[in-house]
């Protein structure tokens, strides 16, 4: 008889990006392997503990997988991760267990929706857009005529970029069109000609502060921590707007509020942040000059569809003996008879 895998996904309750079984497109790439996907919920970790017993890969759903979970999952030879960004796994706890951990860096969703996003929300700080909105409809009409003078242009303005990565290098492209200067850092690009192929003129650190606008756009790990503190916001013009659609931590949160208070910055457009979901009494909430939102770059109706089809694939990759596309943790040796 056929072996049958498991397929632990484990989810906060609550979550209203909740879906409830596999897609049909999911369930297919499954059934190729015979695997059953099982999803848990994290209101009792016994639970949890209970069903990872006998995992043979864990999909991240909407809880973080910390050494608690991998610990308890002996048999487990894989963690999926349905986004870029892997630092909700631990990755010191599954190397130590020898198992592999696979990002999703997929072109269809998540490059084009966070880009937009980033993109989207340099539009807001420069236009204006949410503070315009809220004046008029509070019957401010008069008020917002004559704000608009003090409007932003991006126009001929310069367009730093931290972090030139795929979804660093799609926001230049795109930003290209609005007529923006664009310069970029990244102590890890591996490929600088690609930078420069996507419009980006590669410097320091230092100089892409001095920027109109800085787009952050790197992976979380010990460098780039708490990058943009209060040393960095001294550099920037006052004149200047911070976009973040990367993770929270890479900014340390107090000194922006330092900094959007005592105007060193003009402004922020932020979808993440050191602590989710945002507190109610942070001072950020306060700020007319600050576009705040709920950590949703990568969503859209596409996405939804397209990432845990992504994952999905690749778990049967696994699964029938083949290495996955994208291993965060390259040292571990697969534990999979390959083929």
């Amino acid at each position: 008889m056929t072996k049958k895998f498991k397929i632990l996904k484990v989810m906060k309750v609550g979550n209203i990006m909740v879906r409830s079984g596999p897609t049909t497109r999911e369930a297919e790439e499954f059934a190729k392997v015979n695997a059953e996907l099982v999803e848990v919920f994290d209101a009792n970790k016994n639970d949890v503990i209970a069903a990872a017993r006998d995992a043979d890969i864990i999909v991240m759903g909407s809880v973080p997988v910390a050494r608690w979970i991998i610990e308890a999952a002996p048999k487990c030879i894989a963690i999926m991760c349905q986004s870029v960004g892997y630092d909700s796994i631990d990755i010191k706890a599954a190397t130590e267990n020898n198992i592999l951990v696979v990002n999703n860096p997929s072109f269809e969703w998540c490059i084009e929706e966070v880009s937009n996003h980033a993109i989207t929300l340099l539009l807001d700080c420069a236009k204006k857009v949410k503070f315009l909105d809220g004046m008029v409809r509070e019957g401010r009409w008069a008020e917002a005529k004559k704000a608009q003078p003090w409007m932003g242009s991006i126009y001929g303005e310069t367009l730093g970029i931290i972090g030139c990565g795929a979804i660093g290098r799609m926001v230049a492209r795109k930003a290209k069109v609005f007529g923006l200067n664009i310069i970029g850092y990244d102590p890890y690009i591996m490929h600088p000609w690609l930078a420069k192929e996507n419009g980006i003129n590669l410097t320091s650190f230092e100089e892409v502060l001095k920027s109109d606008f800085v787009t952050l756009h790197p992976d979380l790990n010990e460098t780039s921590f708490h990058m943009m503190n209060e040393k960095a916001f001294a550099q920037m013009k006052p004149s200047a707007f911070l976009i973040n659609t990367s993770r929270g931590k890479v900014v340390d949160e107090p000194a922006l509020v330092k900094a959007l208070q005592e105007k060193k910055i003009a402004g922020a457009g932020l979808d993440v942040f050191e602590t989710e979901p945002l507190p109610k009494e942070s001072p950020l909430m306060k700020m007319e000059n600050v576009v705040l939102l709920p950590h949703s770059a990568s969503y859209s109706t596409p996405a939804f569809d397209l990432a845990p089809i992504n994952i999905a694939i690749e778990v049967t990759r696994i699964l029938t003996g083949k290495l996955p596309k994208n291993v965060v943790n390259k040292s571990v040796t697969p534990r999979v008879k390959l083929v």
